[in-house]
């Protein structure tokens, strides 16, 4: 196959999941997420059932579809942190940024979509899974940076402190949006908040895996 079909067959996949992704979220904003089936999802988007269940095979990943990007973002930031940095000030430097960037990936969803996710317990399962997730994949990322052995728990225990951390925040970006607040006032808000909660890490993981 050559490239141009190549490029061709991954553009083609990459609609189809797009016009899946959109028509799957109008469809839970409208009804709610628990009231919409597979089906309504593949009628909608005019695609086989088995089409959508190829993209999304979990129901829930249709409405939270940023899985990969939020499951690595941490461990992404410590793998790309500079020189003379711990992973600590990395990802307090990445939140902060991502803050300030009213970023969908740490919470800034808008009110329909927040309400959304927080009144179906299926969704909020999902996303408890999604943290836990994220957790595990920085714990890796943590000790494949500090040279740790297998029976070397700190780097699950720094994860652990820090994925809880971005947990924390995430939930209170939520509970804003909820309320009403707009992105300014959540950002407004959360900075400080940020500052905190990263700050009451620093006696314990301010000097670890600095590169």
């Amino acid at each position: 196959m050559t490239e141009t079909k190549m490029g061709l067959r991954e553009l083609k996949k990459a609609q189809t999941r797009e016009n899946i992704s959109h028509n799957a979220t109008r469809l839970f904003l409208e009804r709610g997420f628990d009231n919409v089936t597979i089906a309504d999802v593949a009628a909608a988007a005019q695609v086989a059932k088995m089409t959508v269940t190829n993209y999304f095979p979990r129901k829930e990943d249709l409405a939270l579809d940023l899985h990969d990007v939020f499951v690595g973002m941490l461990a992404r930031t410590v793998r790309e942190r500079g020189p003379g940095e711990s992973a600590l000030a990395a990802l307090r430097r990445a939140f902060l940024a991502a803050v300030a960037a009213h970023d969908a990936v740490i919470g800034f969803s808008g009110e329909p979509f927040a309400r959304m996710i927080t009144e179906s317990p299926a969704l909020v399962a999902r996303l408890r899974e999604f943290h836990d997730e994220r957790e595990a994949v920085l714990a890796e990322a943590l000790a494949e940076e500090t040279g740790a052995g297998p029976e070397d728990t700190r780097p699950k225990v720094a994860a652990a402190l820090l994925g809880g951390v971005h947990q924390v925040l995430f939930e209170e970006t939520l509970r804003r949006t909820i309320a009403g607040q707009t992105h300014e006032e959540i950002a407004a808000a959360l900075t400080p908040a940020a500052e905190e909660a990263f700050g009451l890490l620093e006696p314990s993981l301010g000097g670890y895996a600095i590169r």
